[in-house]
């Protein structure tokens, strides 16, 4: 029988997963109407959203600990070894609905995000070195983007950091006495 901090685990980041993937899921057909600006803030409210549930998950897995031990303090490093688990589970399921989306519906994703990129530092008033500069470096991101363990790294990079965050002030609250 798995653990009480296993089952609290897969609980909890299979809700924080299932929230990040829909949040995604929701704005893909306005992607294009709402760009990469918007479309940014979105996720990261998603992110948000779905990563209270690290809070919810290490509260369940104190209040289960008391209830079999009254007595026991909750220390700060399990609380957020729980907490970092939720949110790595949460971050996996993204990162996993993210490359079936990409793959699906976005197979131009890294293009389109260069446009984006150049755009954007085109009407900054970029110079005319710096923009070939950017479209080299977005011309070498495309490339490294089609490999599939470096996709599935950048999309773990967009949630885990602040699944990790919600897991240290998790962690830090419920270890106060």
């Amino acid at each position: 029988m798995p653990s009480l901090a296993a089952r609290t685990i897969r609980r909890h980041g299979l809700i924080a997963g299932a929230i990040l993937s829909a949040a995604m899921l929701a704005t893909l057909p306005w992607i294009d109407a709402i760009g990469f600006d918007r479309g940014a803030l979105v996720g990261y409210a998603g992110m948000v959203l779905a990563f209270l549930m690290v809070f919810f998950g290490v509260r369940a897995w104190r209040d289960g600990l008391r209830a079999s031990q009254p007595d026991r303090r909750v220390r700060f490093w399990p609380a957020f070894g729980v907490g970092a688990g939720i949110a790595a589970v949460g971050s996996v399921c993204y990162a996993l609905t993210w490359q079936v989306v990409q793959r699906l519906w976005l197979p131009d994703f890294a293009e389109r995000y260069a446009a984006y990129a150049v755009g954007k530092a085109r009407a900054a008033g970029a110079s005319a070195e710096q923009l070939a500069a950017l479209t080299r470096d977005m011309a070498d991101f495309a490339r490294l983007y089609e490999n599939p363990l470096v996709n599935i790294g950048f999309s773990l990079l967009e949630p885990l950091p602040i699944g990790l965050l919600f897991a240290g002030v998790s962690a830090w609250w419920f270890s106060r006495r």
